[in-house]
């Protein structure tokens, strides 16, 4: 059995149609082959953050069920050892 090739791209301040291959006016020739070739999926939402979107991503479920709610470095004492 032959091992899945996949790229995922996560753009930091980067709309959904700013890419030109969802329609945006921005020459963006190289992502957009990338995008072109492959298949494109537009029902992935972000967190504020990057370490909540990466647990998300990897996960597949929301970054509070992942238990990764906020940053690490920035939660607060409260917050620390809870669920989510």
């Amino acid at each position: 059995m032959k091992r899945p090739n996949f790229l995922v791209v996560v753009a930091d301040d980067l709309g959904f149609s700013d890419l030109g291959a969802f329609g945006g006016e921005i020459e963006t020739p190289h992502l957009d082959a990338l995008a072109m070739k492959g298949l494109r999926f537009t029902d992935f939402h972000t967190a504020a953050a990057c370490s909540p979107t990466r647990a998300m991503l990897l996960t597949g479920t929301d970054h509070h069920i992942a238990g990764l709610g906020t940053l690490d470095e920035v939660a607060s004492r409260t917050q620390r050892g809870k669920p989510g």
